[in-house]
């Protein structure tokens, strides 16, 4: 048994729960992607499958296809389907109680792109090795960008890893997919972190899109007078997801008037009550790959790779 500070023991059962059902539904999804498939379909299946197993999503199921590279989900009504030859990735989240893992996969359905997915997945395997307690942030960045440079790709600098907390996707620390000597953070015991490596044939960076399909709760505090269906929503928002990331999708109950549901996230994210999450494309218009592990780091320096498989 793992000497954990008092509580933590049993954040480290929940993560390795929510690890277990990440993988599962990982691999499954990937089985399920073909060419003509509704992506609405895939992200409901996804979800749904999720709590099926006893977790819940910790954010909404992520299909991003050829050049876009994160933070697309289908919205109500989504009629855009799995084109034919696409590179396509899914990036889905699972919680219980509100600790999370957060794993992504990419599928590649030509064929044509398996040096860039090779590339990138030998760069997460390596920058798990990087991860232990006290190591910096850095050379996980160096592993990876020499790892994908190796096979003639890029990594695309402005994505990383993050640290991960409780009900949060975005803990506050970041892990580079470059080296830069200036990032003097550290891998703390007792703390989980999201390793995502990206990789690309293009410029390397990503530029956000105008579609917003994704938003999150950064305060609950009323500043000033709103309408009965803003303070619903916002209410429901709360009480569902907290401060975790959502989709219009899941508030459909809530506000049934798809226009008006929409209307209103927009106006919640300008006055400052939701933070919204554009689509990222790749500058220069390459085909992106990703795949991604949560890792846990106990006290004694042990490292479980909460969406793998555990000996």
């Amino acid at each position: 048994m793992h000497r954990w500070r008092k509580g933590v023991m049993e954040g480290l059962r929940q993560y390795l729960r929510a690890g277990e059902i990440a993988a599962r539904v990982r691999e499954e999804a990937a089985r399920r992607v073909e060419a003509g498939l509704p992506v609405l379909e895939l992200c409901e299946w996804v979800e749904s499958r999720i709590r099926e197993l006893g977790g819940a999503p910790a954010f909404p199921c992520n299909i991003s296809i050829n050049e876009v590279a994160a933070h697309y989900t289908p919205v109500i009504g989504d009629e855009l389907r799995v084109p034919e030859d696409a590179v396509v990735k899914i990036d889905l989240g699972v919680h219980v109680d509100g600790y999370i893992a957060d794993t992504a996969v990419t599928v590649d359905l030509s064929g044509k792109w398996q040096p860039l997915l090779e590339a990138v997945r030998e760069a997460l395997d390596k920058a798990l090795q990087t991860v232990k307690p006290g190591a910096r942030f850095a050379e996980t960045g160096r592993v990876i960008a020499e790892t994908i440079e190796k096979y003639g790709f890029r990594p695309i600098v402005n994505l990383g890893g993050h640290s991960l907390g409780r009900y949060r996707i975005h803990a506050g620390e970041s892990i580079p997919n470059m080296y830069d000597p200036s990032v003097r953070g550290r891998y703390r015991a007792a703390a989980a972190y999201a390793i995502e490596p990206f990789g690309t044939n293009g410029e390397g960076l990503v530029y956000e899109g105008e579609q917003v399909t994704i938003y999150a709760l950064i305060r609950t505090s009323l500043r000033r007078r709103l309408e009965p269906v803003g303070r619903k929503l916002l209410q429901a928002i709360h009480e569902r997801f907290r401060t975790l990331p959502f989709t219009e999708r899941w508030l459909s109950d809530v506000v049934e008037d798809v226009d008006v549901l929409r209307r209103w996230l927009r106006r919640l994210s300008k006055m400052g009550y939701l933070v919204s999450y554009p689509v990222l494309i790749e500058r220069g218009g390459g085909v992106v790959a990703q795949f991604e592990h949560t890792v846990v780091i106990t006290d004694e320096g042990d490292v479980i790779v909460t969406t793998a498989s555990r000996s």
